[in-house]
């Protein structure tokens, strides 16, 4: 018997009429499948709005009832596709993270999960039921409703999928599937068949907002299959994430970026052992996440430091790192959200050399200044100033995927 796991994000359930569309396609594709999940993202816009309802009353609410409010969105949307269904003639119950058994820890915001308990949707598939899920939510050992950070819905689907050893998990998006650039940016973008898990999270760790990287982590942890498909283009192909196949052959598969970019810099800091170390830590203890790091060449016992966090993050960071100043004989700390990162991802960068040369030579071409790299297997990213992120996207895609 077949089972099978959909899910739709925000923009693919963002009005009324969007959700009897959505009905519809469910219905046409629960003739082939036997056993069918959906889970489904809030509203589009809905998550920030009920942010700003809170945000009303304080910049800062507790997070516990941050998140009981959040996942009060993706409910809302889940109740009312099962009712669409039913409506279809298409039976259907909706439920929440918590009747489905999603256990998680206990970190309100940004929960990791930790167990679902699949009898309560078995026993719903068995009487041939739809299955709607609420994602990006959970409880913890408490009872205490928690929420999985933004596109956790992604991930939702994709742990389902896991646990009830799926045939494959489909991401129905606003679309078509996995892009060699954006295509809002790079106008001869072109959509790709596959592409591995590690090249996936690259993607998505460097800024590119098709799946969450978690989702992806977890299909490739637990070899769940996963295609990205266009919900308003349900027939196109998509893009299929999987196991890294033959996308060896190709040296470069995307080109990405992101500008929610932050650079911090610490002038004046001793050049001695573990002050790096204690400024990292206190970043680490207060769940910032830290990318490129750039420490200038020692002059007088002393040195600089750079490193990027999300834009999003940069008050947070300086809130932290502020009190380690005097006790570290830090000079100045200054803040510069007008930089972006640009990356280039593939496979085949394992076994082929130039890459990082060619990379450059497009830069330096164009006139930009590289302020910061880092590197990996599978990537080469590089900080520049904000206002040439699109020239350097369009330049670098050129290069390495050809004009087509």
């Amino acid at each position: 018997m077949r089972t099978e796991v959909f899910k739709f994000g925000g923009s693919s359930v963002g009005s009324l009429e969007k959700i009897r569309h959505v009905a519809e396609l469910i219905k046409e594709q629960k003739n082939n499948i036997d056993n069918l999940v959906v889970v489904v993202s809030a509203m589009q816009g809905k998550t920030d709005e009920l942010l700003d309802m809170a945000k009303f009353f304080t910049e800062t609410p507790q997070e516990r009832e941050l998140d009981l409010l959040l996942s009060s969105g993706e409910r809302i949307s889940s109740s009312l596709l099962a009712i669409a269904l039913d409506s279809l003639e298409c039976r259907a119950i909706s439920m929440t993270g918590r009747q489905i058994g999603m256990k998680t820890d206990n970190t309100h915001t940004r929960a990791r999960i930790k167990s679902i308990r699949t009898d309560k949707i078995w026993q719903n598939l068995k009487k041939g039921n739809v299955v709607v899920v609420a994602g990006f939510q959970g409880i913890d050992e408490y009872g205490d409703v928690t929420t999985l950070g933004r596109g956790g819905s992604d991930t939702s689907a994709v742990a389902i999928a896991a646990a009830l050893e799926a045939d494959r998990c489909v991401i129905y998006t606003d679309v078509a599937g996995v892009y060699t650039a954006d295509p809002r940016i790079v106008k001869n973008a072109s959509i790709l068949s596959e592409i591995s898990y590690d090249e996936m999270m690259e993607l998505a760790s460097l800024g590119a907002k098709v799946l969450q990287i978690r989702s992806v982590e977890m299909a490739k942890r637990f070899n769940v299959d996963v295609v990205v498909k266009s919900t308003f283009e349900p027939n196109l192909p998509g893009t299929v994430v999987s196991k890294e196949g033959d996308m060896e052959n190709k040296v470069v598969s995307g080109v990405t970026g992101d500008k929610n970019q932050a650079r911090i810099t610490l002038l004046g800091v001793a050049d001695k052992p573990g002050v790096a170390a204690s400024i990292f830590k206190k970043l680490a203890d207060g769940k910032i996440v830290v990318d490129m790091i750039v420490q200038n060449i020692s002059d007088k016992g002393l040195t600089d430091i750079s490193f990027t966090v999300p834009a999003d993050e940069i008050e947070r960071a300086k809130q932290i790192i502020s009190p380690l100043a005097e006790e570290l004989n830090i000079s100045e700390i200054k803040a510069d959200k007008d930089v972006a990162k640009v990356s280039v991802v593939g496979v085949g960068m394992r076994n082929h050399y130039g890459v990082a040369s060619d990379m450059f030579n497009v830069l330096a071409g164009e006139g930009i200044n590289i302020i910061a790299i880092t590197t990996s297997e599978i990537k080469i990213s590089c900080l520049i100033e904000e206002r040439y992120f699109e020239l350097a996207l369009r330049a670098l895609h050129n290069k390495f995927m050809g004009e087509k």
